[in-house]
């Protein structure tokens, strides 16, 4: 199977999970940006991306060169944002419905409190499927590495395989 990461990363938290499982996976990554970035700081941050991701927001992408159609297998990556799916993942699974409607989807999502469970729900929900390959939660990875997230990292990519 050819895999392709999809990763939508603020902080780098998705940006570094998403680089480890390409690496034990052996899969392809695209990180994907809005055109108009969302504030990185100070409460700006939590107000413009949570009030983003609840209202369900699909904010335009910069381009992105993918033959997406060489793949059959998806990885999404994405931070928590209210218990929501970040809205660059959304922009991305409506653009490509038809295209993932072919695939078999995974995901892990990063967050620093909590709300991973209904993301990963909403993501189901819009993709239109009832389960994932396989699915990760990970808690501020990058400032807190540890080797039971490498474990994590591990089990949930071989559940991908």
């Amino acid at each position: 199977m050819r895999c392709l990461i999809v990763y939508y990363s603020m902080s780098g938290n998705c940006k570094m999970v998403a680089e480890k499982v390409a690496k034990e996976l052996g899969a392809d990554t695209l990180r994907i940006e809005p055109v108009k970035a969302y504030p990185d700081k100070g409460m700006r941050k939590f107000l413009w991306g949570g009030k983003s991701a609840v209202m369900g927001e699909m904010p335009k992408l910069n381009p992105y060169e993918v033959d997406i159609n060489k793949y059959d297998q998806v990885v999404f990556g994405f931070p928590v944002w209210a218990g929501n799916v970040t809205p660059p993942i959304r922009t991305f699974v409506n653009e490509q419905a038809e295209f993932l409607k072919k695939c078999k989807i995974a995901a892990f999502a990063c967050q620093s409190g909590s709300g991973g469970e209904k993301a990963l729900d909403k993501l189901k929900e819009l993709v239109g499927i009832n389960e994932l390959t396989a699915d990760m939660i990970l808690i501020d990875p990058m400032t807190k590495e540890s080797t039971a997230n490498d474990e994590k990292i591990k089990s949930f990519c071989e559940a991908i395989k």
